[in-house]
C-alpha cells in the first residue's frame, strides 16, 4: 500500500487542492481531491488483468468548480437529494434554503459540501492508509442551524474495497444525511444500460412529477422497480410507466432490508463484457438509484465522451423529503449526537 500527493489545480478564490492517490497491494488505485472531498479515479483490474478507471469525473479542477458539474464523485451534504418547498422545521421553527430546482433544494445548493475545499489527513492504520478529510460548516451555512463538525475517511482496503466512513456532529439541533455521488461505469465508457444489477429492496418510495417523494412505500413486485433478480438497467428504463416518465429514468429511493445502522449488502452491479462486479454495503437505510438520465454531452477524463446513462449513482443515504413524511427514518440529529455510517464498494 501507499500514498502520493500531487497538486490538483488552483480554485477560482486562490486556494491550492490536492490529489491524494492511494494505491493497495493488487495495484488499484483511488484518487481523491480535497474539492467535494471527491474520488476523482478508481483504476480496478478486470477479469483479464486490464486496468480502467470505473468512476466518472475530469481532469482538471476548473471542470469540478463549473456549475455543471453534477457532483462527480463529491460527498454531498448537509442534505443529500431533495427538499421540498427548499424548507424544514424542528421543535416549531422553520428554516429556509436556497431554492434550486424549481420551488425546492436539491443536495444543499448553494454551499453543498460537494462545491467546498476539505482539510485532510493521511492515516496510517494497519498496512492500509487512508484518507480522512474534515470540514466545519459553520452555524447557517446554507439555512442549516448549528455548526457541523463532519468527517469522512477513504480507505482502499488489499481486497479492493473501498470504504467511506462518516462521522459528523452539531452543536445543535440540526439535519444531516451525507452521501456520496459518484457515478461508476464499470466498462470504464460507453452507457450503463448493460450492466446487471440486483438491489436488496422489496419497496421504494415513488415520487411526483417534481422528483419529492410523495410519502407513499410501494412493493417493487411487478414494477419496473424488481430489482430482487439480477436484471439489466436497460431492460424496463424505458417502460411506460409514470414514475419513469417522472425521472426520465431511474432516480428513485430504495428501501432496504436488514436494520438501519447495521452493516449489510444493497447492491451488486455486474458488468459483462469487463468481468467486473461492484458489491455495496450500508449502514443506511435507503439508496438512491439513478442513472445519469440528466447528463448532458460533454468530454470526460482521458478524452472519454459523457451523455445520459453514461454513469449510474447508488447513492446511500436517509430517504428523500424525509422532512415532510415523518413516518420515514429522521435524518434530525440532536446536539452532540453523531451521524456514523459506513458505505463499502467492493470489486471483484
Amino acid at each position: 500500500m501507499s500514498v502520493a500527493v500531487e497538486i490538483f489545480g488552483t480554485t477560482e478564490d486562490n486556494r491550492t487542492v490536492d490529489l491524494i492517490k492511494i494505491t493497495n497491494s493488487a495495484g488499484s488505485v483511488c484518487g481523491v481531491i480535497q474539492y467535494g472531498a471527491a474520488i476523482q479515479s478508481l483504476v480496478i483490474s478486470d477479469s483479464k488483468g486490464s486496468k480502467t478507471d470505473v468512476v466518472l469525473g475530469f481532469d482538471t479542477l476548473d471542470r469540478y468548480e463549473s456549475p455543471s458539474n453534477p457532483a462527480h464523485g463529491a460527498i454531498v451534504g448537509r442534505h443529500a437529494n431533495r427538499m421540498e418547498n427548499a424548507e424544514f422545521e424542528i421543535n416549531g421553527k422553520t428554516y429556509r434554503l436556497f431554492a434550486n430546482e424549481g420551488r425546492n433544494n436539491l443536495h444543499s445548493s448553494p454551499i453543498s459540501f460537494s462545491r467546498v475545499v476539505w482539510d485532510y489527513e493521511v492515516l496510517d492504520a494497519g498496512g492500509e492508509p487512508a484518507v480522512r478529510f474534515s470540514y466545519l460548516s459553520p452555524d447557517g451555512e446554507s439555512g442549516f442551524p448549528g455548526n457541523l463538525d463532519c468527517h469522512v475517511v477513504y480507505r482502499l482496503t488489499a481486497d479492493n474495497a473501498l470504504s467511506i466512513e462518516y462521522d459528523a456532529v452539531s452543536d445543535q439541533e440540526t439535519v444531516i444525511n451525507l452521501t456520496n455521488h459518484a457515478y461508476f461505469n464499470l466498462a470504464g465508457k460507453g452507457d450503463i444500460l448493460e450492466h446487471e444489477l440486483k438491489l436488496e429492496a422489496d419497496e421504494y418510495t415513488p415520487v411526483n412529477s417534481e422528483l419529492l417523494t410523495d410519502g407513499r412505500i410501494l412493493p417493487v413486485g411487478g414494477t419496473p422497480f424488481d430489482f430482487r433478480t439480477f436484471k439489466k438497467i436497460g431492460r424496463d428504463i424505458g417502460a411506460d410507466d409514470e414514475q419513469l416518465r417522472f425521472g426520465m429514468g431511474y432516480d428513485h429511493n430504495f428501501i432496504l432490508k436488514g436494520e438501519s445502522g447495521s452493516l449489510k449488502t444493497c447492491a451488486v452491479v455486474l458488468e459483462p463484457f469487463s468481468g467486473r462486479s461492484m458489491i455495496v454495503k450500508t449502514t443506511l437505510p435507503g439508496v438512491q438509484l439513478y442513472t445519469g438520465n440528466q447528463m448532458k454531452p460533454e468530454t470526460g477524463k482521458n478524452g472519454v465522451q459523457y451523455g445520459r446513462f453514461s454513469g449510474l449513482c447508488l447513492e446511500t443515504q436517509f430517504y428523500p423529503n424525509s422532512l415532510r413524511h415523518r413516518h420515514f427514518p429522521s435524518p434530525i440529529f440532536k446536539a452532540g449526537e453523531h451521524f456514523r455510517h459506513k458505505t463499502v464498494f467492493k470489486f471483484e
